[in-house]
């Protein structure tokens, strides 16, 4: 219990030497911006002259506060809308389903490469052309289970197939 306690004095130690460190700086600019006033031994009019210049000097301070303010609360009440737009859109904005689009290569390359270049792509005249008798020449005799066929083939039921399968091609 006593770690929250130290941290407590210890950030409120920090707060006040904060503040105090402020109030000289404070002090410290005041001084350097503003000299004393030396009143003594001016006469009335001196004197009204003198507070004549402050006011037009206090004047133009407050029309700089003024408008330093205005536009600080111009800024926030902007902000706000802009945060309340960025919520609102956050809110209403679905994404729409992504559609399948289809792009020939050369308008692919049209929009990559730009206009100018003229760059065609046929892609089916680089594709290798198969005529259908070397398909059938190519596909593999179909091979089954080498046991089943042996068994078949064995004896004279076997022999009278062959006979019969090699028979019957020159009768048609």
């Amino acid at each position: 219990m006593r770690g929250p306690h130290l941290m407590l004095a210890k950030a409120k130690e920090c707060w006040e030497q904060e503040h105090e460190e402020r109030e000289a700086e404070k002090v410290r600019y005041l001084a350097e911006r503003i000299p004393t006033l030396q009143t003594r031994g001016l006469s009335l009019s001196a004197l009204q002259d003198l507070c004549r210049e402050l006011h037009a000097k206090v004047e133009v301070v407050d029309e700089e506060r003024y408008d330093i303010e205005a536009k600080c609360l111009h800024n926030t009440r902007e902000i706000k809308d802009l945060k309340l737009k960025v919520m609102d859109l956050r809110g209403k904005f679905k994404r729409p389903p992504l559609r399948r689009v289809r792009v020939s290569a050369d308008a692919m390359l049209r929009a990559l490469l730009g206009s100018k270049h003229k760059v065609s792509m046929d892609l089916r005249a680089n594709l290798k052309s198969v005529k259908k008798e070397d398909t059938e020449k190519e596909r593999p005799v179909e091979v089954g289970d080498w046991r089943k066929n042996v068994e078949a083939m064995s004896g004279m039921e076997g022999r009278k197939k062959m006979f019969d399968a090699a028979k019957s091609p020159t009768s048609q």
